[in-house]
């Protein structure tokens, strides 16, 4: 079990392959709030939105790092919308 409270805010969230899939926000309950500097821009022009990783996705906390269990690919397909 990964300690939570590890995880800093502006840590890199990588997948377990190394990609960049996000920057912590902060820890929402059981989720990681990105920052939308890493969202695109939604297809109605509104802007960037927050996204949010489920901390259970958490393989390790490294070098500052949060390692994500699946790849970066298969990551964002996990994410959720604010």
């Amino acid at each position: 079990m990964v300690d939570i409270s590890q995880i800093q805010e502006h840590a890199e969230v990588i997948g377990a392959d190394g990609t960049h899939v996000g920057t912590v926000d902060h820890v929402e309950g059981d989720r990681i709030k990105l920052t939308k500097n890493d969202s695109p821009q939604t297809e109605d022009g509104q802007g960037a939105k927050h996204h949010y990783i489920s901390v259970g996705l958490i393989a390790d906390i490294e070098d500052g790092k949060v390692r994500l269990s699946a790849n970066g690919a298969e990551a964002v397909t996990f994410e959720e919308t604010e």
